[in-house]
């Protein structure tokens, strides 16, 4: 193994982890990131889809009770374990659906350094704008989500289809502008990552099968998820501590600093991102 590859790995590893579960888009920091280590190949970016499985295994342990007791629910047809898994599917499937017909033609046109930054800035006003109405909330927890709600939510995760919005941040402020609780929208949003980005990883490994060479690209594989796995451990600790207290105004003026940022180093020439 390369060290200077082990070290990149860990790098994107560590930024897939702590940016995935926060309203502020994990695969906008990750082409970034990408971008500037020269990692922004067909295999650099299958490898940026492949390491979220190691956040989405940051969330199976952090929930694996409330996981484990849906599993066996569903084994013993009880109608709370149903109703959830029907929910996590009815929200999965805009995404899915708009994917398929659309991903190719995003990835074509929108998976670069400005257009990211420009999503960045708009999301941010957005996340402004949804803070700054009248909260009112009828959904305390993600057990009392109706199939209705699990598919606005799921409409809501399909605008992360666009690189730089954030597919956490679009489905908490949405869940929140639909009447969910902080702690609710946000719950829904790490269960949602499950069959999203487990099924998205499995997906674009099977078709980007030809470019693999598993004995040589497994180990980099393994040491970006790893990487993912504690670093989003420490991210959804934060995160559920962070909101029982306060908004997301804080992450959208992020997103807006950040964004101008990447957009005055392309203009200043300072950064010779990817045209």
């Amino acid at each position: 193994m390369e060290l200077i590859l082990i070290i990149k790995t860990i790098i994107l590893g560590v930024v897939e982890g702590l940016t995935e579960f926060l309203p502020i888009s994990s695969t906008g920091h990750l082409i970034l990131a990408g971008d500037l280590m020269g990692f922004n190949d067909d295999k650099g970016k299958l490898f940026e889809v492949v390491i979220q499985v190691g956040a989405i295994l940051a969330v199976c342990w952090e929930y694996r009770v409330k996981i484990s007791s849906v599993l066996v629910g569903l084994l013993k047809a009880e109608k709370a374990a149903q109703k959830f898994t029907i929910n996590l599917m009815i929200a999965f499937m805009p995404l899915a659906v708009l994917g398929l017909v659309f991903g190719k033609m995003i990835k074509a046109v929108l998976f670069k350094p400005i257009p990211v930054a420009l999503a960045f800035i708009i999301g941010a006003f957005i996340i402004i704008w949804a803070e700054k109405r009248e909260h009112n909330i009828r959904v305390h927890e993600v057990d009392d989500l109706s199939p209705l709600d699990a598919l606005k939510l799921g409409i809501a995760q399909a605008f992360a289809l666009i690189p730089g919005t954030s597919r956490s941040g679009a489905t908490i402020i949405g869940g929140l502008l639909f009447g969910l609780s902080r702690k609710a929208a946000t719950e829904f949003s790490f269960f949602l990552a499950i069959p999203t980005l487990f099924i998205a990883s499995a997906y674009d490994l099977y078709k980007h099968r030809e470019i693999l060479e598993f004995a040589s690209d497994a180990p980099y594989f393994a040491v970006g998820m790893i990487a993912a796995f504690f670093s989003a451990m420490l991210a959804i600790k934060a995160l559920l501590r962070y909101i029982s207290n306060h908004d997301f105004i804080a992450f959208a003026w992020y997103r807006i600093v950040f964004g101008l940022v990447v957009i005055g180093t392309a203009y200043s020439g300072l950064v010779n991102w990817t045209a």
